[in-house]
């Protein structure tokens, strides 16, 4: 037996198909409709001028099936060299073309030479360098092996079609190096199958993969002959063999046969008896059953060229792998869950005993319905992370799903199978990924719904967080009800003022606040830090942050709630470090590498003392001692200048000035109130972009102290009671861009006013927050524990608040307690007599304006 003879030339170009696969030997008909596939039709097929230049190496594009765009995909690295015999174009519904192409040899990808307009490569052909002659050995068995199945798969078949004689004849005159190719492009095979046979350069393995194809297409027959047998009214089925055209045929090169196609549907039909196998052998409800064998039945019906075919094969593909009974069993151990939760997060004391709750009533009771939980606090305090440590906590998968932006009800519920497109709603799916009934799914940023003309995302939320209802969810694509109750949902939130109460109303809120700056040293340097370190490559041996540096960073370069700031800082000092350590590193090398002379050495040391004179002291000229120690020095070269300096007391220099303490999404923070008078008509103006609530309290404050001014001794510069007599005032909340609104500055401004118009400095250290009536009376309100964190992140050593606010201080950590004097205030009266020194009104006292005077 000879070997292949066609020479093909070293440079090509290449056809990418996502068709199937071309085998030396075979001829397949390939669809040619991107772009940079006509061009190639268009400028070497139409319009070659010899066999050579109508050879086209045919590559298999598995991974981006449509590629139409700029970037060529990844190359496989072996393809098969083809003639094209046949080309047919056509403009309708678009210019494209269709190639019957046979195949001649493989080929290997040396180099990429040019990708536009068409991707041309230089190859290097396989098939020539292989040499087969009969004797004894492994490859001869093989072979003999290989002639002997497939002289039986042919025998097994219709033997009066003359096609199938005819392939039975020829399998006496083909070479034995070609049967490989020949009988895989002919029987049933997967496309990765085909992948490896063509992946087979050497002969001796072509035939060890294709040998138990061939074994498969026999038993497959023989099951098929014992069906007829027992069933012989049945039709027979006709298998179908066509032979490649003879036009064009390359000189030297032996007829082949295509493919041995049986029906067109048979395939599918398979595929659509294991999909019923799999319905009937999976743990389906009977009600999904109903609905999945109806399907089927309708599949079996149906054209495969109709689209629904198709979403009806991907809608029962579905229903197999959603887990209707599958589920992971909860790691009830309360011991080890105290021990992973303290490990992976510091504080958070009320958070972690929820979840333990959790657990303990799940020991007890094994069919407890998930709770639906609500984590609100500011950024950056481990909202999402506690969720995946939950998960990791009970042995559980985890799923999150990120609800920023999401506007479409249809991204909850799934869109109806009626529309072309349609797919299941992030729960089904989430459900479909994770492959458990009993997931921990994370709903992040629930307050940041939208709304939008294709429904309410926050409603179609209600039915999923209901654990009354939610035993029975149907998704608008399955439309078959699923158990969701055993998922134990997890929402995070900044703020709950834009969550609807319905479904505020269905979750349990459960406030993560922001941390101390204990806390913060704490997590700095049991996690933050170390990951840092492992970021950028550095060791403890390399780089130290003191506690003292880690505090420094945290009250003079961040002021937030979380801790996301104070990691950037963090990473940003390692930047540094990780300079110098680099530049270490290089001087050692050149320092062992290199041998300087005089000369050059003297050189240097005056090229260094030149450059050290124009930069900065930090370019050291020497490597840095190791570990590198970072101080306040270094901070200061390395952050900059520290952000928040400037002392509270500075602010309150002078009367008509007060602090107020706010709540934000973004955690609580510190407020000043600035108010001035001046002659005019009796206005109040307000500035510092307020809303309408705090526009209220404003002229309530003004309205109870002319009430009050007889009483408090307070006069305009007339030396009047009536406040407002031919005397305008400005009351301005600084940081103007700022939106601000909520019930929680009138003591604040009662205040400012109140120094304005007695002339008394309020106390530099006070803080205060509550809302008033017209009676003077001090209303509670939200967000204590932000708001004295806030506090005492300014340093402020006094907070006034709500009488009824009082129970709030039981979240307050203890050494924040032992730091602050609390004042909680029925009425205003308390109010001032804690916010000025020696009470209010100071009779004993001359005020400031009094004593200038």
């Amino acid at each position: 037996m000879g070997s292949t003879t066609m020479q093909i030339p070293n440079r090509l170009p290449l056809l990418l198909t996502n068709e199937g696969v071309l085998l030396p030997g075979a001829s397949m008909r390939i669809s040619v409709e991107t772009s940079r596939n006509i061009q190639l039709v268009k400028s070497r097929v139409l319009r070659g001028t010899s066999v050579k230049s109508t050879i086209l190496g045919v590559i298999p594009n598995t991974r981006d099936p449509d590629s139409d765009t700029e970037e060529l995909p990844d190359l496989h690295r072996i393809g098969t060299a083809g003639i094209a015999v046949q080309v047919v174009g056509s403009n309708w519904p678009k210019p494209h073309y269709t190639l019957l192409i046979t195949g001649l040899c493989r080929f290997h990808v040396v180099e990429l030479l040019k990708e536009k307009p068409f991707a041309v490569a230089e190859v290097e052909q396989l098939d020539r360098l292989e040499q087969y002659t009969e004797g004894i050995g492994e490859l001869s068995d093989l072979s003999q092996q290989f002639y002997k199945y497939a002289i039986q798969l042919v025998e097994m078949l219709d033997m009066s079609v003359p096609v199938v004689a005819k392939l039975r004849n020829l399998l006496d005159s083909l070479p034995k190096e070609t049967l490989p190719d020949i009988l895989a492009s002919i029987i049933r095979t997967s496309t990765n199958e085909k992948l490896q046979i063509l992946d087979a350069v050497s002969l001796e393995e072509r035939f060890k993969k294709t040998i138990p194809l061939l074994v498969r297409q026999i038993e497959g027959l023989k099951l098929l002959q014992k069906t007829r047998k027992s069933k012989p009214n049945d039709e027979k089925r006709i298998v179908a063999i066509r032979p490649i055209r003879r036009n064009n045929q390359v000189p030297g090169r032996p007829l082949h046969l295509d493919a041995v196609e049986e029906e067109d549907d048979d395939e599918d039909s398979d595929d659509i008896v294991m999909l019923e196998k799999k319905i009937k052998n999976s743990n389906i409800p009977e009600q999904a059953m109903k609905v999945c064998m109806k399907e089927i039945k309708r599949l079996k019906k149906m054209p495969q060229s109709m689209p629904e075919f198709a979403l009806t094969r991907n809608y029962l593909e579905l229903m197999v792998e959603l887990p209707w009974n599958k589920s992971t069993t909860d790691r009830l151990d309360l011991r080890a869950a105290r021990h992973l939760l303290d490990s992976d997060h510091y504080a958070m004391q009320k958070l972690k005993q929820r979840v333990l709750e959790y657990l303990a009533v799940r020991q007890l009771k094994n069919n407890l319905k998930g709770p639906i939980l609500c984590f609100v606090g500011p950024p950056g305090v481990g909202k999402t992370s506690v969720g995946r440590s939950i998960a990791k906590t009970l042995g559980r998968e985890f799923y999150r799903i990120a609800l920023g932006g999401v506007c479409d009800q249809s991204d909850i519920r799934g869109h109806r199978r009626t529309y072309v497109g349609s797919m299941p709603g992030r729960i089904i799916n989430g459900l479909r990924t994770v492959g458990v009934n009993n997931p921990v799914f994370l709903l992040d940023e629930v307050d940041k719904l939208g709304k939008s003309l294709q429904g309410d995302p926050a409603a179609a939320l209600l039915e999923v967080l209901d654990p009354e209802q939610n035993h029975s969810f149907t998704d608008h694509y399955l439309n078959v009800s699923f158990d969701l109750s055993q998922v134990l949902f997890i929402a995070t939130a900044n703020t709950t003022a834009t969550i609807p109460p319905a479904l505020l109303d269905r979750m349990e809120l459960i406030q993560v606040p922001g941390y101390i700056q204990e806390e913060k040293i704490e997590i700095a340097h049991r996690h933050l830090i170390p990951k840092q370190l492992e970021l950028h490559g550095l060791t403890p041996q390399q780089i130290q942050i003191p506690k003292e540096a880690t505090e420094d960073i945290i009250s003079r370069y961040t002021r937030e709630a979380g801790v996301r700031s104070l990691e950037r800082k963090i990473g940003a000092v390692c930047r540094a470090v990780a300079v110098k350590v680099a530049e270490s590193q290089h001087k050692v090398t050149n320092s062992n590498r290199t041998h300087v002379t005089e000369k050059e050495g003297k050189e240097a040391v005056h090229e260094m003392t030149k450059s050290e004179s124009i930069t900065d002291t930090t370019d050291l000229a020497l490597p840095p001692e190791m570990p590198i120690v970072i101080d306040r020095h270094a901070l200061k070269d390395i952050l900059g200048a520290p952000i928040y300096e400037m002392e509270v007391s500075q602010r309150l220099s002078q009367p008509g000035v007060a602090i107020g303490l706010a709540w934000t999404p973004l955690g609580g923070e510190i407020m000043f109130v600035e108010a001035s008078r001046m002659e005019g008509e009796g206005q109040l103006t307000l500035t510092g972009q307020l809303g309408d609530v705090m526009k209220e309290s404003a002229h309530l404050a003004i309205s109870w102290l002319r009430s009050n001014a007889k009483k408090y001794h307070l006069t305009n510069a007339a030396g009047s009671f009536d406040l407002l007599d031919n005397t305008d005032i400005h009351l301005h909340f600084p940081a103007g861009a700022v939106t601000k609104d909520g019930p929680s500055a009138g003591v604040t401004i009662v205040t400012c006013l109140a120094s304005l118009f007695s002339g008394h400095l309020v106390r530099s250290d006070v803080a205060m927050t509550g809302e008033i009536t017209l009676r003077g009376l001090v209303l509670p309100v939200g967000g204590i524990k932000d708001k004295v964190l806030a506090a005492h992140r300014a340093g402020l050593k006094r907070v006034i608040l709500p009488k009824r606010n009082e129970k709030d201080l039981d979240e307050i950590p203890a050494n924040m307690r032992e730091d602050l004097d609390f004042v909680t205030a029925f009425c205003l009266d308390d109010v001032l007599n804690a916010a000025f020194d020696g009470g209010f009104p100071a009779d004993s006292r001359h005020s400031i304006l009094n004593s200038k005077l």
